[in-house]
């Protein structure tokens, strides 16, 4: 961490904006250089006084970066990754806040090659709102960060990671991209996928007369369309696979309930209750729910 002395965030949306913010806070000795592509998002960000300073273009946000943090869609990590061999210091580290991790490790190894130091990182925390003047400095406190990192990932790199999303109160663990993409097409990309089904499923009138309950079951089928799209088609194999599993325990239910045998149904539905009040109790004990 005492080799950070620019932070450059490519990227000034909520999770860019919101990395920024906290950086300042917590680590005032550090320059925040952002650059967004759009230049209505550079204006927005400097009247905002996000970063330290707003770049105009790429090469000049990068030039004397230690760390390069990538907050964009999914699929634009593979050109940045191009423009970025060319355009960082040596020994400048790489990161990005997608929430797959399996492409962006491959496109890191054709695209940025040995000119940059590249680990992956995943922050869990977010919400539905998009734009940078939702940002906010405390979107990562008791947040889990996930690190990925493979057999040739600079070590080093790891270290300064680690510290870096620690100091920004983040719960740090590491994993490997395809145990990464797997554990979360299960518990962030499915459920999504889920609740937009179900939305879609339901009568535009009918959910008028909804509760809580509904609102919460589908609140995060809010997400921006183009960047779940992004996310599904960067992780389309294990979440298909979770889709068949969800849809072989819904046929379950199904079947108990037109045949009307009580006791299937009160098996099923106590066996997620009980893992669902595990989960809480585990979250709790962790400070990852307050």
């Amino acid at each position: 961490m005492k080799s950070l002395r620019q932070v450059s965030i490519v990227g000034l949306g909520l999770l860019g904006g919101s990395i920024s913010l906290a950086v300042r806070q917590r680590m005032p000795r550090i320059a925040v250089v952002g650059y967004s592509h759009r230049a209505a998002t550079r204006r927005r960000a400097r009247a905002l006084g996000i970063v330290t300073r707003v770049a105009a273009d790429l090469a000049s946000a990068v030039r004397t970066a230690d760390l390069v943090i990538l907050a964009t869609p999914i699929f634009t990590f593979d050109q940045y990754f191009a423009d970025l061999a060319g355009a960082i210091p040596a020994g400048c580290i790489v990161t990005d806040v997608g929430s797959t991790k399996v492409l962006p490790h491959q496109w890191a190894d054709q695209r940025l090659g040995s000119a940059g130091r590249y680990v992956g990182s995943h922050p869990i925390a977010g919400s539905e709102q998009r734009g940078v003047e939702f940002a906010r400095d405390d979107l990562f406190d008791q947040a889990r960060c996930i690190l990925t990192t493979t057999d040739t990932t600079d070590r080093s790199a790891t270290r300064t990671l680690r510290e870096f999303w620690a100091m920004l109160g983040c719960n740090v663990r590491t994993m490997n991209p395809v145990e990464h993409d797997r554990v979360f097409a299960n518990i962030s990309h499915l459920p999504h996928v889920i609740a937009a089904g179900l939305v879609n499923a339901s009568d535009e009138e009918d959910m008028k007369s909804a509760g809580k309950g509904f609102l919460d079951s589908t609140r995060i089928s809010s997400g921006p369309a183009s960047i779940w799209t992004d996310v599904v088609l960067a992780n389309r194999e294990n979440i298909a696979n979770g889709i068949d599993r969800a849809v072989a325990e819904l046929l379950k239910l199904r079947g108990a309930i037109r045949d009307g045998r009580r006791e299937q149904i009160t098996e099923l539905l106590e066996t997620a209750r009980r893992k669902r009040a595990a989960l809480v109790k585990y979250k709790i004990r962790k400070k990852e729910l307050l």
